[in-house]
């Protein structure tokens, strides 16, 4: 039993609108953690990443479906497809941020012949990724559907990627009812972009660090017709209600 863990539910669930604590949820490989860095660098408070946090004001960041008991809370989503791309290399090839014991549980699940073949595997990595278990606590659409309609402020990592000062902005405006001072959101911003911290220009790859590439669309790169059709069986509705499509065209266009 993870006693860290259940400390930090305890803060999210029962004290978020007494400390204040900030709280941002996602889906994992959304920008979450980008997001609850700005946001704590902003707000001049701690962001206890990964660790157990003090009883006092801070930003908290996890993955958390909705509660009416949580207060001050900013959704982080990702387009589901990109989050697939990204969960791929973060499941399957180990990098900076510990992830080896969750490499060895996902290789050992799937047991792909090659896993650089990204194309080919992807679509049985799809469907593991929406087959509900310990490990796969929630999936992605379940995640997103779960917040949408609540009145909660959604952060768009896309929109993060083309001014996260302004998206940032936005939200602080929407949660805590006061205006953002953009001046110290694009400072904020800056020195938690993906350049500075990754030392590499979005769009340059690493696979073995945890900041892999840093851009928005890279499903396309290894997105097939069947990948499509299998992401569309379990998510495409969820897919249209976040804005990501109009309609189900995209399939037909790899």
């Amino acid at each position: 039993m993870n006693i860290a863990l259940i400390y930090r539910g305890m803060m999210v669930y029962g004290f978020s609108g007494i400390l204040p604590l900030y709280v941002v949820a996602e889906y994992p490989r959304s920008g979450g953690t980008w997001f609850g860095q700005i946001l704590a660098e902003y707000l001049n408070i701690p962001f206890p990443r990964n660790r157990k946090p003090a009883f006092r004001s801070c930003v908290m960041h996890g993955h958390y479906l909705y509660s009416p008991l949580i207060k001050n809370i900013f959704i982080v989503v990702r387009d589901g497809r990109d989050v697939m791309v990204s969960y791929y290399f973060h499941s399957l090839f180990i990098n900076d941020k510990f992830n080896a014991s969750r490499v060895e549980r996902t290789r050992r699940a799937l047991r792909f012949e090659d896993y650089h073949d990204v194309k080919k595997n992807l679509p049985k990595f799809i469907k593991y990724k929406f087959t509900k278990s310990i490990y796969n606590r929630f999936t992605w659409c379940e995640f997103a559907n779960n917040w949408l309609d609540k009145g909660v402020t959604l952060v768009k990592y896309e929109n993060l990627l083309q001014d996260a000062a302004r998206e940032a902005g936005r939200a602080i405006e929407n949660v805590c009812g006061v205006k953002a001072d953009y001046e110290r959101l694009e400072k904020a911003a800056a020195k938690y972009s993906f350049k500075n911290q990754s030392q590499r220009d979005p769009g340059e790859e690493n696979r073995s660090k945890f900041l892999r590439k840093g851009i928005a669309g890279d499903w396309k790169n290894y997105f097939t017709k069947d990948a499509c059709e299998v992401f569309d069986n379990y998510a495409g509705e969820t897919l249209i209600r976040l804005g990501y499509e109009k309609d189900k065209s995209w399939i037909n266009d790899i």
